[in-house]
């Protein structure tokens, strides 16, 4: 499986890409949300976007709202890892269309139980 790693800090993606080879996917990464749809539109498509919210040039509720605009990826899975952790954004992230929503800090735990609970890991898999 492959997996798209939006982030601005590169120490972020390196993290998140890590915890995620760790259960197996292959991984890509783009800087801010128009890197990402750059990617997206070069494919193959994804099976997972990892996406976060605070980023130059796009940020990552936009991403989600232009992926969800188009038909060809609204197959893939999104999911918010970011601090924003206040109530009303992560019900705007999760009605704009994405599928989760961790808050940074994470564990790599955390993000397992995540995708086990998007059904994209099975469950005895672990990092």
């Amino acid at each position: 499986m492959r997996a798209l790693v939006i982030d601005d800090s590169r120490a972020m993606r390196r993290i998140v890409c890590r915890i995620l080879e760790g259960l197996g996917f292959e991984t890509v990464e783009a800087e801010h949300g128009q890197d990402a749809l750059e990617r997206l539109a070069e494919g193959p498509l994804p099976e997972l976007a990892c996406i976060d919210w605070n980023m130059p040039v796009m940020d990552g509720l936009t991403f989600v709202s232009q992926v969800r605009a188009r038909p060809e990826w609204r197959s893939m899975t999104l999911m918010m890892v970011t601090t924003e952790s206040e109530h009303s954004q992560i019900v705007r992230a999760l009605a704009a269309g994405a599928h989760e929503y961790l808050i940074k800090p994470f564990s790599a735990e955390a993000v397992r139980e995540k995708l086990v609970l998007l059904g994209l890991v099975p469950q005895g898999v672990h990092a």
